[in-house]
């Protein structure tokens, strides 16, 4: 096998393993507040909008941390491990109790900061100029195809269903833990790399296990990924993308979360509003796929960089926001367990629920991978650091959504996002501006 495909090899282990591991916790996440607005009525008092809020705030802070983590064992043991704690997450839905959820919600939150950071060293270890912006595409359309398998069970498993059953609740995540575990072994097949972009970052695997001089660098190279970290921290170009991947984070919630329980809700839509909500997981990830796929493939033949993207990106999420307005009541999202038969500007009506659905995957696939191309260009020989940051900033972003959809109206959620995003899409095209300066000066643009 070549270095080149040997690398291919790689980004397509890792997208694989992604899909197994989210096709179980995206689902988990688009039905974890119907579910457990089931469950209240027992003995368990939890809400899967504050345990997203912890996850998501716990996230933020442990990428202060992620880069030692990455750099002291590695990326793949990291993102073994990492997969583990997701599958505990998932499995406490099984015999869910609140104490168990939210401690759950803090381990896995430092879990998704380790798995996240090490993503982005993978994924740009096994990328060069020529092929970070394919292979960006590759590694997104195979996560996102983890939307259509969980939810399209959850679409037929619940036809007809306007009440979930302990035996409906635990079938479903029996299922999905072992799927998430499943992605997590895959990490092994992953093909270490000989040869490391950043001197001390990505060869640990070459060390001998037990010699002091080789643990003390790794100590050392720890600490210095926490330095770089903090100086990366304040630089101009990801303060500007810090903007934009706070849209990310926002919409983040909005689609994998709220969106969701808003068509949950909504009583007009009859006996189908529960089944309903794997079908918009299903078109969300059609979006997304569709996506990730013609940004990867047309990466190498663009001659006008990422703003193009992104600003396709950006009118797509308008649109669906505008539609959503209409066709959503606006207490949808903090509906009680009866639902709302309230409306909006239009009768609601499905097919125009489940065509945002496809708007907003897609608009988040423009964004998310331009993201990771831009990042893993500029940033090549900083790559955990890098991706810390930006995990970090749409990590605290969507702890902040999550939080406030618990009191905010429909409206108040989509202007919020109106206004974020029109910032960071003018912050993106800043620095991609940039980024073409240099590559003028130093290689071919149309190559990324």
């Amino acid at each position: 096998m070549t270095p080149d495909s040997k690398k291919l090899f790689n980004v397509l282990i890792l997208g694989i393993s992604f899909m197994f591991i989210f096709t179980a916790f995206q689902t988990c996440g688009n039905i974890a507040q119907t579910v457990i607005t089931n469950l209240n009525s027992t003995d368990f008092h939890g809400s899967g909008y504050t345990s997203m809020s912890i996850i998501y705030g716990v996230f933020s802070a442990s990428n202060l941390i992620s880069p030692s983590v990455v750099a002291l064992v590695g990326p793949q043991l990291s993102m073994f491990i990492s997969g583990i704690f997701y599958s505990l997450y998932i499995a406490v839905f099984i015999q869910p109790s609140t104490w168990t959820f939210y401690t759950a919600s803090v381990f896995i939150g430092i879990a998704a900061a380790v798995l996240w950071t090490a993503q982005g060293n993978c994924l740009t270890i096994n990328s060069d100029e020529n092929t970070i912006g394919r292979n960006s595409g590759v590694f997104w359309a195979l996560l996102q195809s983890s939307l259509f398998f969980g939810n399209l069970y959850i679409y037929f498993a619940w036809q007809g269903k306007t009440y979930i059953s302990e035996s409906d609740r635990r079938t479903v995540f029996i299922a999905l833990t072992v799927i998430s575990l499943v992605g997590t072994v895959l990490f092994f097949l992953i093909r270490k790399q000989e040869d490391t972009k950043a001197p001390g970052e990505e060869d640990s695997t070459n060390e001998i296990p037990g010699d002091s001089s080789s643990a003390r660098y790794k100590l050392m190279r720890a600490v210095d990924a926490f330095k770089r970290s903090i100086k990366l921290s304040f630089t101009k170009e990801i303060l500007l993308l810090s903007v934009t991947t706070a849209y990310t984070g926002l919409e983040l919630t909005f689609f994998s979360g709220v969106y969701g329980t808003c068509i949950g809700a909504v009583n007009r839509f009859g006996t189908e509003e529960k089944s309903l909500i794997g079908l918009s997981g299903i078109f969300i990830g059609v979006g997304e796929i569709l996506g990730g796929g013609i940004f990867g493939l047309l990466s190498k033949k663009s001659r006008f960089g990422r703003n193009p993207i992104v600003m396709l990106g950006i009118i797509v999420h308008f649109i669906a926001f505008y539609l959503i307005f209409v066709n959503m009541p606006s207490n949808a999202p903090v509906a009680p367990m009866e639902g709302t038969d309230d409306s909006a500007y239009m009768i609601p009506s499905k097919e125009v629920a489940m065509f945002c659905s496809f708007l907003l995957g897609l608009g988040d696939s423009c964004f998310n991978t331009q993201l990771l191309s831009i990042l893993g260009f500029l940033y090549s020989e900083d790559s955990a650091p890098a991706f810390a940051i930006f995990k970090f900033v749409q990590s605290i972003c969507a702890a902040v959504a999550y939080f406030y959809s618990n009191y905010f109206l429909l409206q108040w959620q989509l202007l919020i996002m109106v206004i974020v995003g029109f910032f960071g899409t003018i912050t993106f095209f800043a620095v991609e501006w940039k980024a073409a300066a240099l590559l003028a000066r130093g290689s071919d643009y149309s190559s990324i």
